[in-house]
């Protein structure tokens, strides 16, 4: 679970989110009941019908992109 961390998104996860119709409410969501699983040094979460890939930087999160679960 996400506490009391800044949420942060790329201009890439930003483009994704309005491309894919998936708000920030969701995507916030999904940080915090989403299942997760890390990739490539990066965390995966998957939540309903989407997935999100972030990073965690000091007190940060930054959200590197949204996706679709296949």
């Amino acid at each position: 679970m996400i506490v009391a961390r800044r949420i942060l998104y790329t201009r890439h996860a930003r483009q994704r989110m309005i491309l894919r119709g998936i708000s920030e409410r969701e995507v916030n969501d999904a940080l915090r009941k989403g299942i997760k699983r890390t990739q490539d040094g990066k965390i995966v979460v998957s939540y309903m019908y989407f997935e999100v890939v972030y990073v965690v930087r000091g007190e940060d999160v930054w959200v590197i992109t949204v996706q679709f679960r296949w």
